[in-house]
């Protein structure tokens, strides 16, 4: 039986857009820079890897930036500028 959480982590595998914050299930953070069908291309510190869409655990965008949208363009900024 599906369970309510494994129907909205689907759900957000399949919303998720270029730019968002993620964590792998692996535990790799990094930004979507490219959506394939089934697979995504995640810019971490490291460089870009390829990953399944079900390999995405979580995204972490809303989390940490909700409280204003300021925090989450100087964030997005700082990502840019560090890589």
């Amino acid at each position: 039986f599906p369970t309510r959480r494994s129907s909205d982590l689907k759900q957000f595998q399949t919303d998720i857009k270029r730019g968002d914050q993620v964590v792998t299930t692996s535990g790799i953070h990094g930004k979507i820079n490219e959506i394939y069908d089934d697979a995504v291309i995640i810019e971490t510190g490291a460089g870009k890897i390829k990953f399944e869409k079900a390999a995405i655990s979580r995204e972490l965008t809303a989390a940490r930036y909700s409280k204003t949208t300021d925090k989450a363009e100087k964030a997005e900024k700082a990502v840019e500028e560090k890589n």
